[in-house]
């Protein structure tokens, strides 16, 4: 999953977001320097990201993609279920994500000092081109998939990746329809255990 998604799943509980949204930029048992809240926000994530892994939805899709991108397949799935969910009418309309957006930005902004230095790097442009709402548009998660091409190490285009989610949108559109419902119940449940302790 990725950014949006994984706001969402955090309940609109500050903590939780934070570390839902710093997790891939926390390696291992690094988590452990956090507050405690941030760290549960770190347990969901990796937790959510072994369900959406492991889900037959995530599988179809990545081989969309695979072909061409081989182990980032993946990442661009992660983009394209935010395109989805940004678009999803029973959680969205255009007003509501752009306020989700926003006080997702003011989260951060007031949780600043525990930003890795690699994510308060990035959450100037992650603001400025309002990534969070703009994944609503197919420019803006072709602008997703441009940023994970400029973070990889092994890529060097995305055009191809553009032209996969085009020609594969009503298929890609059916993994996220199959899929978002049910990381979501997960993630209430791993939610609810999480917060209990």
């Amino acid at each position: 999953m990725n950014y949006l998604a994984h706001a969402v799943l955090s309940f609109d509980h500050e903590e939780i977001l934070v570390g839902n949204l710093i997790s891939d930029f926390v390696k291992g048992n690094k988590k452990f320097l956090y507050p405690e809240s941030i760290q549960k926000g770190i347990a969901l994530h990796r937790a959510i990201d072994r369900f959406t892994d492991s889900h037959e939805a995530t599988s179809i899709a990545k081989n969309v993609f695979k072909d061409e991108y081989r182990l980032y397949s993946g990442a661009f799935v992660d983009v394209v279920y935010d395109h989805f969910l940004a678009n999803d009418p029973g959680e969205f309309s255009e007003e509501t994500l752009r306020n989700f957006s926003e006080n997702v930005y003011r989260v951060l902004d007031r949780q600043v000092e525990y930003l890795p230095q690699r994510f308060a790097g990035m959450l100037p442009y992650m603001k400025s081109q309002n990534w969070l709402f703009n994944y609503r548009s197919r420019g803006g998660t072709e602008s997703g998939f441009r940023g994970l091409v400029r973070r990889a190490q092994y890529m060097d285009e995305s055009e191809t990746a553009a032209m996969l989610f085009a020609s594969n949108y009503n298929t890609l559109q059916s993994c996220y329809r199959m899929f978002f419902p049910e990381v979501r119940s997960f993630a209430v449940e791993m939610y609810q255990e999480i917060i209990r302790f």
